[in-house]
């Protein structure tokens, strides 16, 4: 007997100890995991992601970016209906548990016993939210553990409300979704408190598995999911009968929807996305950052509608180039359909399938939506057919020698276009992808503010900004500068230069000979810089700058903003032969326009972020003769000097190669027109004393545009659509005429310079210009 006490003694002993060091094990995994978890209060302090969000200078939208949407809620702003939809499906003793539902984890463990396999269940709201904040999305026993001590530690440390309010506003609901209110944005474009039940029972049904309940990846599976939703409420007797039979009855409403662009200008989107990254890294696109830029609306509006009127113009000069494809079962409905669901519109350009030819003069054609439209002679005409560049084929006499049934094609709406007698008609017209690019940038000149920009026809047709990234010829509108180094050297606008040809000795080239010429082929003789200038006289810029030296124009130039190195070291500098992008002339003429001064061009005003307020507002230099020296920009260019360019430039407008732009009725207006070699670049420079405009056309692939597609004739339109709009309003200026500059009554010969070679008043060279007779 006595043995077996000492048995059953060993074995309680063996027990005792067995269960301390299974206690002590325990006990050391809590610590240790516990020591592991972040501090709940953390939570509270948490920014939640919130996408990156660009507008324009009134506050219209241009873009997002970022793949989280969150728009966060206070607990007051929830809907009651919401909170009991959610809590019904996901979590209906929430407000009894401690942050783990004992029962539910224990069901969970009885299933993983019986089946062997783990099956996913028990999360509390609380659990759902300690793993969304803090934990990996892997399944595994450890993360389990962790999750349930996480969950209780958010208890002891946050009120109930708090912990919902974090849920709702975190939870992911598909597409880009975070929280409730952007769910209720993207499935339905509604407010919270614009829901019905229905569509709140939709998604309160999407935390569970927001791809495979998601109403637009899979509609019939989310309708079941939220008729569930509807049948716990009403288990729970949040809701009547009436109400559950008639919310369950109605169809799903659930659509597509994404933020709403006011704006389009998607290419100054980029670039303040691009600065965006720069300063802030990948949070740029999470940290809930508003970006209030320089682009003023209705400027930018105008900018890409000028844009595009002149691509589509130079385009129908060319002929058409036929149609895109030819649908293949194009006689079926939801082939036509498929096809055209498809495809966007590029510009205003939409695409449709020639569907009947009624007449010989008319075609019908067919949207994506079924609908269809008759396009009459008026819009076909056009359309001669392409042969190349320089020539077009016959010019068509029937609709039948354009199309064909089962083409696809563009179209575009002609808006108030005025007929040969004056009237105002608008009609559908045939169209195309314009071939040729271009851009068109505007700024302020006193601050280098960006107030509208087009870097191409389309921005999600082609991303590539050629504003910014399209370094080309600059060709004759380049010449303003070399003449400004003339003035700085001593010329005047009454100085004479021979027009006439030239030989220059060039080892570069075959015949060891350049023989440049003027686009016209013809010669005046000894002309007036005025005159040179304003007609574009190559000849007149090559003596000039022979005359001024290479050395001295690059240094002169290099006030406007242009990098001396990237420059070209030779007289084909005269012709406009460096390369440039649209900007950089832009912000070179701004120099001409705002008295003398380089101001740095910049598109973002302020930065705002989400719960923070105002981080950051731009401070740039501004053109200003008389402010604090810390705002002012540097003068660059004599105040002399910038008034006889202007006045020397108002005359390319008011009888030169620019006289185009007399139609706008100002006489503040200046410029500069430039063709490149062989047409591959077209250029128009502008501006007055409020701001600068440029205009650019060419191939991406720097071919020619084709014979006689000057400046003047390719780019300028555009300057002169876009100028129309922006300077509505605004009351013409002249420059003030400095002291030292007094007018001689002469024609072309108007201005001569007093104390010419003052140093203090010009910065020139100490030596005058040869004299006439050295000049070739």
């Amino acid at each position: 007997m006595k043995s077996i006490g000492q048995f059953i003694n060993f074995l309680l002993a063996m027990v005792m100890t067995g269960g301390m060091l299974v206690s002590l094990g325990i006990a050391s995994a809590w610590f240790y995991l516990d020591s592991q978890l972040p501090d709940a209060e953390q939570l509270r302090d948490v920014r939640l992601q919130i996408p990156l969000r660009i507008y324009s200078a009134e506050g219209d939208m241009i873009s997002e970016y970022g793949e989280k949407r969150r728009e966060p809620l206070t607990r007051e702003e929830i809907p009651d209906a919401m909170v009991k939809a959610i809590l019904a499906v996901e979590d209906s003793n929430f407000y009894t548990h401690p942050g783990v539902d004992y029962k539910g984890l224990l069901r969970a463990a009885v299933s993983l016993i019986k089946t062997g396999r783990k099956k996913q269940g028990g999360s509390t709201i609380t659990m759902q939210l300690a793993r969304n904040f803090f934990l990996s999305p892997e399944k595994s026993y450890k993360r389990k553990f962790l999750e349930i001590l996480l969950a209780l530690r958010v208890e002891r440390e946050l009120e109930k409300d708090e912990i919902l309010t974090l849920y709702l506003n975190k939870v992911y609901l598909g597409h880009r979704s975070y929280g409730i209110t952007s769910a209720a944005h993207t499935y339905y474009n509604k407010e919270l408190d614009e829901l019905s039940l229905a569509e709140i029972a939709m998604i309160a049904g999407l935390p569970k598995a927001p791809s495979s309940n998601n109403p637009l990846t899979n509609p019939e599976r989310a309708l079941k999911r939220r008729n569930h939703v509807l049948k716990r409420m009403h288990t729970l007797e949040h809701i009547s009968d009436a109400v559950y039979e008639a919310e369950t009855a109605k169809p799903s409403t659930a659509s597509r929807y994404t933020p709403e662009i006011e704006l389009g200008a998607a290419y100054i989107g980029e670039m303040v996305r691009a600065e965006m990254v720069e300063r802030f890294g990948d949070a740029a696109y999470t940290g809930g950052y508003h970006v209030h830029t320089t682009v003023k609306t209705r400027l930018q509006r105008a900018a890409n509608k000028a844009l595009r009127t002149a691509l589509d113009a130079y385009d129908m000069r060319h002929g058409y180039r036929g149609p895109e494809t030819q649908i293949v079962g194009w006689q079926d409905a939801n082939e036509r359909a498929r096809q055209l669901g498809r495809l966007l519109a590029v510009g205003n350009l939409l695409p449709v399938i020639v569907v009947d030819i009624p007449s010989e003069r008319e075609i019908v054609v067919e949207h994506a939506d079924g609908s269809r439209r008759t396009i009459g002679w008026q819009g076909l005409k056009w359309a001669s057919p392409y042969v190349s560049v320089n020539r077009l084929g016959k010019e068509p006499k029937r609709a039948v020698d354009i199309v064909s049934l089962g083409n696809l094609v563009r179209i575009a709406y002609v808006e108030n276009e005025k007929d040969k007698q004056g009237e105002l008609r608008s009609y559908w017209r045939l169209a195309q992808i314009p071939k040729a690019q271009g851009a068109l940038v505007s700024l302020d000149p006193h601050t280098g503010a960006v107030i509208a920009l087009a870097g191409g026809y389309d921005f999600f047709h082609s991303k590539f900004n050629r504003v910014t990234q399209a370094s080309r010829q600059p060709g004759s509108g380049f010449k303003g500068f070399i003449y400004s180094a003339a003035l700085a050297a001593g010329f005047q606008p009454s100085s004479i230069i021979n027009d006439a040809p030239v030989v220059i000795e060039d080892v570069t080239l075959d015949s060891g000979v350049w023989k440049p010429s003027n686009a016209n082929r013809k010669f005046t003789g000894p002309t007036p810089l005025r005159q040179g200038l304003a007609f574009s006289k190559n000849l007149i810029s090559i003596r000039l700058l022979r005359s001024i030296s290479i050395d001295f124009a690059l240094d002169h130039v290099t006030r406007f903003g242009f990098d001396k190195d990237k420059l070209p070291d030779g007289l084909a500098l005269a012709l406009g032969s460096a390369e440039v992008t649209p900007l950089m002339m832009a912000r070179a003429y701004s120099v001409f326009a705002n008295g003398g001064f380089l101001v740095n061009p910049f598109q973002i005003v302020r930065i705002e972020q989400e719960g923070v307020g105002t981080i950051y507002r731009a401070k740039p230099l501004r053109a200003c003769e008389v402010c604090p020296a810390d705002e002012q920009a540097p003068r660059t260019v004599s105040a002399e000097n910038r008034y006889l360019i202007y006045s020397m430039m108002k005359d390319v407008i008011n009888m030169g190669t620019g006289k185009d732009a007399k139609v706008l009725g100002r006489k503040d207006l200046a410029g500069k027109t430039g063709t490149t070699n062989d047409y591959k670049d077209a250029w128009f420079n502008g501006y007055n004393e409020s701001l600068v405009a440029v205009a650019w056309v060419g191939l991406d692939n720097s071919l020619t545009l084709g014979r006689r597609e000057f400046g003047g004739r390719a780019a300028l339109p555009a300057w002169i659509d876009y100028m129309r709009v922006a300077l509505d309003g605004v009351p013409e200026t002249e420059p003030q005429q400095p002291e030292g500059i007094v007018h001689n009554g002469a024609d072309f010969e108007d201005v001569t310079v007093e104390a010419i070679f003052n140093p203090e008043v010009l910065d020139v060279l100490d030596e005058k210009p040869q004299a006439e007779d050295d000049l070739f």
